[in-house]
C-alpha cells in the first residue's frame, strides 16, 4: 500500500480548512500545511490535524509555494487541494481503496474536479486535475499565477472527484498580480495571455479582454482546450457589450479546434432563441442531444448540464413557442426526471397536460 502526504498552501482559510481536513485526514498518511501569511484562525485550526505547518513568506508566485509544499512532503505520493475543496464521503472512501491497490508504477492519478453544482446537488461544471502524484518524480509547478502541475509518464485517469466550495468572494489579486509582471515589462507567455484575458473578463473589462484573446488565437495551438475555453469566453465578453454578430462568430470558431460540442451546441442554440428564431434553436438543441461527451482524458473545462438536462428544458420552451406542444411535454417530461419537485417543472407539467386534454377532448 501507498503512502500519502496531503500538501496545501493556505492563507486567511478559517472558513473553510476544517471541512477540507475532516474529508480527507483518513485517507492520508500526513498533513503538511504551508502558510503564505494568515491573519485569522486558519493556523489554530490547522494544529488540530497535524503540527507540520510552516511559514513561506508571499511573494506573488502561487507556484513557489506549491513547490515549496511538495519540498516538504515525506511520503510516497502527494495530494494537493485548496483549502476550499473537499472530498465527498464517497469520494474519500475511492481514495482510501485506490490507496491501497495503486501500482507503484503510476506516476500521477488524474482525478475529476467539480466547480459547480446544481439544486440537487449534482455536478455541473467539471474538469480534471492531476491531482496525486508520485514524490520521487519531483514534479514542479510553473506559473505565478493560474500554476500548473507539469506531469508525465504512466498517467490514471480515475473517477475520483474533489469538489471544490467556494465561500469567499473572489478578489482582483490574480489580476493584479499580471498587471504588475506587465508593469516591470515582463512578456506572458501564451498560456498566461489566455488566464490574464480570463481575469479582465471576470472584472468585466470586456474590451482590454477582447484584444488578449485575439493576441492569444493569433498564436499557434498549445492546448486545443484553452482555445476551446478562449471561444467561449471572447462570445461572452461580445455578448456583453452588445456584439451578438461577433458572439455567434466565436461561438462557431469553435468547431476550428473540436467536432462540435454540446455545451457550444446550447449556446449557439440559445442565441437563435433570443432572436425568436425558435427552428433554428431547436436545430442545436436537438444536436446537442446527439453528442457524445468529450473523452475520460479531456482536460478542459466540461459543463455537464449541455450533456444531460439543459436541451431538454431549452427544447420545451422552444417547442412551446411554436406550438408543438407535445414535443414541449415530452422535453418537460425528461426534466422532470432530473427535478421530480421543481416547482416550474410540475407547473409546466399541469399545464400542458391542462391543455393536451382539452385538446384530445375537442379531437
Amino acid at each position: 500500500m501507498i503512502t500519502i502526504s496531503l500538501c496545501m498552501i493556505v492563507r486567511d482559510a478559517e472558513r473553510t480548512i476544517a471541512r477540507c481536513l475532516d474529508s480527507v485526514k483518513d485517507a492520508v498518511d500526513e498533513i503538511v500545511v504551508v502558510d503564505t501569511g494568515s491573519a485569522d484562525r486558519t493556523r489554530e485550526i490547522v494544529r488540530r490535524y497535524t503540527d507540520r505547518i510552516y511559514d513561506f513568506a508571499w511573494t506573488h508566485d502561487f507556484a513557489a509555494a506549491r513547490n515549496r509544499s511538495f519540498e516538504l512532503a515525506a511520503m510516497d505520493y502527494i495530494l494537493w487541494l485548496d483549502a476550499d475543496d473537499y472530498l465527498a464521503e464517497e469520494d474519500r472512501d475511492k481514495l482510501i481503496e485506490l490507496k491501497k491497490n495503486l501500482d507503484p508504477g503510476i506516476d500521477a492519478v488524474c482525478m475529476l474536479y467539480y466547480l459547480s453544482f446544481d439544486s440537487m446537488g449534482r455536478p455541473v461544471m467539471a474538469i480534471r486535475r492531476n491531482r496525486l502524484v508520485k514524490r520521487s518524480r519531483n514534479f514542479r509547478w510553473h506559473d505565478p499565477v493560474h500554476e500548473y502541475l507539469q506531469v508525465d509518464g504512466n498517467i490514471l485517469f480515475s473517477d475520483i472527484a474533489v469538489r471544490h466550495g467556494r465561500e469567499e468572494p473572489r478578489t482582483d489579486r490574480n489580476l493584479r498580480i499580471y498587471e504588475a509582471r506587465l508593469a516591470r515589462g515582463e512578456t506572458l507567455s501564451h498560456r498566461e495571455l489566455f488566464y490574464y484575458a480570463n481575469e479582465l473578463t471576470e472584472h468585466k473589462r470586456y474590451r482590454e479582454a477582447i484584444e488578449i484573446y485575439r493576441r492569444f488565437f493569433s498564436e499557434p495551438v498549445d492546448n486545443f482546450e484553452d482555445n476551446l475555453a478562449a471561444c467561449d469566453k471572447i462570445a461572452h465578453c461580445c455578448r456583453e457589450l452588445g456584439d451578438r454578430e461577433k458572439e455567434l462568430a466565436y461561438l462557431l470558431k469553435s468547431f476550428e479546434y473540436d467536432t462540435p460540442r454540446a455545451d457550444f451546441c446550447c449556446r449557439i442554440g440559445y442565441h437563435f432563441q433570443e432572436l425568436g428564431k425558435y427552428r433554428q434553436a431547436i436545430f442545436w438543441y436537438e444536436l446537442a442531444l446527439r453528442l457524445d461527451k468529450p473523452p475520460n482524458e479531456y482536460m478542459g473545462a466540461v459543463n455537464l448540464s449541455c450533456w444531460t438536462y439543459l436541451p431538454h428544458v431549452l427544447l420545451c420552451i422552444c417547442y412551446g413557442k411554436i406550438g408543438q406542444l407535445d414535443k414541449a411535454y415530452e422535453h418537460n417530461e425528461i426534466v422532470r426526471s432530473y427535478f421530480p419537485d421543481d416547482p416550474n417543472v410540475l407547473d409546466n407539467k399541469r399545464k400542458l397536460e391542462a391543455i393536451l386534454g382539452k385538446r384530445s377532448e375537442a379531437e
